[in-house]
């Protein structure tokens, strides 16, 4: 019988809801694709997800040289840049993102 009411406390406390919620952190990150610095932001960018965001993001990759009139009007002059547009305060970031602790910093994540 103690085995039957193992298994019952077990049951329960799985069947708990989980209460977490989590911010989903919305970036858009501007490249010319092909571009050596580029391929590097993107590759640090999704190294970076991986550890510290997991699923906890939407991100959006603009290449300029297909969208150049979207980037101009975005106010993107360099490539590559990386923007956080949500949660607030935004934040922008130049380069090729290598440099994780003020990539960290600019997404408001505490590394």
């Amino acid at each position: 019988m103690a085995l039957k009411k193992d298994k019952a406390k077990k049951r329960t406390k799985n069947a708990a809801p989980k209460a977490a919620l989590t911010t989903v952190v919305v970036m858009r990150l501007y490249i010319a694709a092909g571009a050596p610095n580029s391929v590097k932001a993107v590759a640090n960018l999704a190294a970076i997800c991986k550890k510290h965001l997991e699923d906890g993001f939407k991100l959006e990759v603009i290449d300029v040289l297909e969208f150049p009139l979207r980037a101009l009007a975005d106010g993107i002059l360099v490539t590559p840049s990386l923007a956080k547009i949500a949660p607030s305060p935004g934040a922008k970031i130049v380069g090729d993102l290598s440099d994780r602790s003020s990539v960290l910093n600019a997404l408001g994540i505490k590394g």
